[in-house]
């Protein structure tokens, strides 16, 4: 059985995250909808043209390159070449790290 503290979720959705932000800053839902949407496709926009962005704080998103490699379609014992690319990664800074091991505790039971 997974083991949370009473405090956290196991998952919070964009819909979630306006309501909170919405609560905790009086500011109406609507308006904070648009804020994170926008925040979301500048976010998107900038890795589109191969850019990094940092939050201080908070952390970087970065464009990550892969290498190309050999792989495999088992059900037709076929290798086939994947090309170099880029991903979208995140990087949480060393602070926002530090305190994600602070506050939740793993259960070791399983």
């Amino acid at each position: 059985m997974l083991y949370l503290p009473p405090i956290f979720k196991i998952t919070m959705t964009k819909a979630d995250i306006i309501n909170e932000i919405a609560e905790k800053t009086g500011v109406e839902r609507a308006i904070v909808l648009n804020t994170i949407e926008s925040f979301m496709k500048v976010v998107k926009g900038n890795m589109v043209k191969g850019e990094n962005i940092y939050l201080r704080g908070f952390g970087t998103f970065l464009c990550k390159k892969r290498a190309a490699k050999v792989g495999r379609i088992i059900t037709k014992n076929q290798e086939i070449k994947i090309p170099a690319h880029y991903i979208p990664a995140f990087k949480p800074a060393k602070t926002f790290s530090e305190k994600i091991k602070k506050n939740v505790k793993v259960n070791e039971s399983k």
